[in-house]
């Protein structure tokens, strides 16, 4: 385990392989730990980091800094003393939305953009949420659907008793479909096109709204492609950190599997 102290709070984060970094941010629903299996896959090449922003995982929850711009300044600290630049950002859903703002605040150290599962609307996310730690058994069968891995069922439990709201609530203020036109760098939307989390009908509307940016869905994916169709989306991620700032020719490949030497 490794961490970082950030203002005043332990952050925990982890760190595999070498070369170019790559930094992963979760989302609502559990860790980094959920970033696991794609961390691995991309180490032989890469320096990737994901760490536990506050009020998750194992990281600090003493305090209620759970807004989008609590995180965005997180994740400039968190960087700034891991000496992290000109790195591609990779975030999932609250997680996306933090990378987007971070990109339009710090272009300088933001080469480039995965975001996955991101709310290109506020009507985009689920009421759900909210009733994250609601105990009814109508929210309880809805997460149920939604939260079938048990990586992220046992890291969504450790989630502050707040967090979610409190972020949710944020992000709601924040006018991801203009962020995600606005920012300059290469940018792949990754989205399940099951997802009962976050509707993906409007990211779809992205398509073409400007250069250097692309949206493409996982056909058997719901909220967490990184885990439901794993060999796409790291190879589809892996082509899209080596492509250049034209993303016309990305595609999805059947499968990939992690090269050995």
């Amino acid at each position: 385990m490794s961490a970082v102290v950030i203002s005043g709070g332990l952050i925990h984060y982890e760190a595999f392989g070498r070369g170019k970094p790559v930094v992963f941010i979760h989302g609502w629903l559990g860790s980094w730990r959920y970033w696991m299996r794609t961390m691995e896959a991309l180490a032989s090449d890469y320096r990737t980091y994901a760490l536990d922003l506050w009020g998750f995982g194992d990281s600090d929850k003493s305090k209620d800094r759970y807004s989008v711009a609590d995180y965005t300044a997180l994740l400039y600290d968190f960087m700034d003393q891991l000496g992290i630049v000109d790195a591609s950002l990779v975030g999932h859903s609250l997680g996306a939305i933090v990378a987007l703002h971070f990109a339009a605040q710090q272009p300088a150290l933001t080469s480039r953009l995965a975001v996955v599962s991101l709310p290109v609307t506020r009507h985009a996310i689920s009421s759900r949420l909210l009733d994250f730690a609601s105990s009814s058994v109508l929210t309880k069968m809805f997460w149920r659907r939604q939260i079938t891995h048990k990586v992220v069922q046992q890291e969504a439990e450790k989630a502050a008793e707040n967090v979610v709201a409190l972020s949710v609530q944020s992000a709601l203020e924040i006018d991801t479909q203009a962020l995600a036109k606005q920012v300059n760098q290469p940018t792949l939307i990754i989205y399940g096109e099951k997802d009962g989390v976050v509707d993906p009908e409007p990211t779809r509307t992205l398509n073409g709204q400007r250069p250097g940016m692309r949206p493409i869905g996982l056909a058997e994916s719901k909220h967490f492609p990184m885990l439901e169709e794993a060999n796409k989306f790291n190879r589809l991620l892996k082509d899209f950190l080596e492509a250049g700032d034209d993303l016309t020719g990305l595609t999805l490949k059947k499968e990939w599997k992690r090269r050995t030497r």
